[in-house]
């Protein structure tokens, strides 16, 4: 990747930072991580991380930084992705930027607030101590420009003990306007002491527009927290999409997420989760479905770093025409952590002759009292129960439908909120028609 690659990013980095309209340590944050992206560069495929994904289809664009006014969204443009639901407590963004007109966060449980990140980092010192502290921007360079860009976003608090009775939906929406633009939406989502929270993460476009979505998540579980984290990628064709979702677990806490990936021309999603306090759980779940020449790639990462904890995973894909697929996840487990119990699980359905997956299930235990297995498979459909189907006078379409769709409903059974399972069931009977 050559150096211009980066060097297009100066003139909006210089235009962002000369307002001068964030805090002092937002600026500071800012230029540290765009000189830490400058010295790391775009990935390329030499990294191993990124061995089977090349991201020159990004850094040989020139995307502009939106302003705040460049979205045009009415509140019935959202409907097809609210789930059918009413009732949740929602905060939207177009193009990046908070929109209070489209969101509805009125009579929040006592304990619970919702703010926007550019608001946030003014009114609430606590976001100052965990903004950056969990998404490290040493390392990755996607994380880096994340923080380099960063000016708007949700910030999620649940106080200690509270258990809330709606899910947070944050939406993040781009239209028309957004062409070859980029966002860099940052997102705070901390959850105390014995709360339980459910939040869905969706990023959804009204339009086939070009653009550069580079989210980043991170998520702080107290001692016995519980949060249900469902991100929704459904963007459009030729959409450019990369998420980091970093969480960070106290004693007894548990993190369950569920990744959904069906947008985008080239994506990327990264889950990594650290297991930081004993008796602690972690259960990551994923589905992604692809077609024409979509690639998708999802990397998890489970460290396990106290004894006593437990984590679960199950991705899987489907594939049709020249898409490719990607999957690397990684459970590693420290010497100190003993009595690790890990299960990690990736199955790949392809529907043609044309299209491929790569899948990396990696183990790395430093630990000798560890129960640990891992375990990836690779097939097209069954065409014994192909034929039943047809026997019984189920024509091929349909029953090719049925078979995807069965291959795929025990990932979609793990999801607990009613109105997104069956939405996501709804799309994967329609996706491959």
């Amino acid at each position: 990747m050559t150096d211009s690659a980066v060097e297009s990013y100066v003139a909006a980095f210089d235009e962002l930072t000369s307002n001068g309209s964030a805090p002092s340590w937002v600026q500071s944050m800012r230029r540290a991580a765009f000189e830490r992206f400058a010295a790391l560069g775009f990935p390329t495929t030499k990294n191993e991380d990124w061995h089977y994904t090349s991201t020159s289809p990004i850094a040989d664009q020139e995307f502009v930084l939106l302003d705040s006014a460049s979205g045009d969204v009415r509140r019935e443009e959202l409907a097809p992705f609210m789930f059918g639901a009413s009732g949740w407590y929602t905060m939207v963004f177009v193009n990046g930027r908070f929109a209070p007109e489209l969101s509805d966060c009125g009579k929040l449980p006592k304990g619970v607030k919702l703010r926007d990140l550019a608001s946030a980092w003014t009114a609430a010192p606590e976001v100052v101590d965990r903004v950056g502290k969990l998404a490290s921007y040493d390392v990755h360079a996607f994380t880096a420009l994340n923080a380099a860009f960063m000016h708007d976003g949700a910030v999620v608090q649940i106080a200690n003990g509270v258990e809330i009775d709606q899910p947070i939906h944050l939406l993040f929406v781009t239209d028309a306007n957004a062409a070859k633009g980029m966002m860099h939406p940052r997102n705070l989502i901390m959850v105390g002491a014995n709360a339980k929270a459910t939040v869905i993460e969706s990023y959804v476009s009204t339009s086939e527009a070009m653009y550069f979505t580079n989210a980043v998540t991170e998520v702080s579980l107290a001692d016995g927290a519980t949060l249900r984290h469902y991100k929704m990628q459904r963007e459009g064709s030729r959409a450019f999409h990369v998420s980091t979702t970093e969480a960070n677990q106290a004693r007894d806490s548990h993190y369950v997420s569920f990744s959904f990936a069906i947008g985008g021309s080239l994506t990327r999603s990264n889950v990594y989760t650290t297991l930081d306090g004993e008796g602690g759980g972690a259960t990551l779940n994923g589905l992604f479905m692809l077609d024409g020449e979509q690639h998708s790639d999802h990397q998890t990462q489970i460290v396990h770093a106290k004894p006593n904890c437990f984590s679960r995973e199950l991705y899987k894909g489907i594939l049709d025409d020249r898409s490719h697929g990607v999957f690397n996840g990684k459970v590693y487990v420290h010497p100190i952590a003993q009595k690790t119990d890990g299960k990690q699980t990736n199955k790949t359905l392809l529907l043609s002759d044309t299209e491929h997956v790569d899948t990396k299930p990696q183990l790395e235990i430093f630990a000798d009292d560890v129960k640990c297995t891992h375990g990836a498979t690779i097939g097209q459909i069954d065409q014994t129960a192909l034929f039943y189907l047809k026997s019984r006078g189920v024509n091929e379409s349909l029953a090719r439908r049925l078979l995807t769709y069965a291959f795929a409903a025990d990932v979609l059974e793990t999801i607990e909120v009613d109105a997104i399972r069956l939405d996501l069931e709804r799309m994967t009977l329609q996706r491959f028609v």
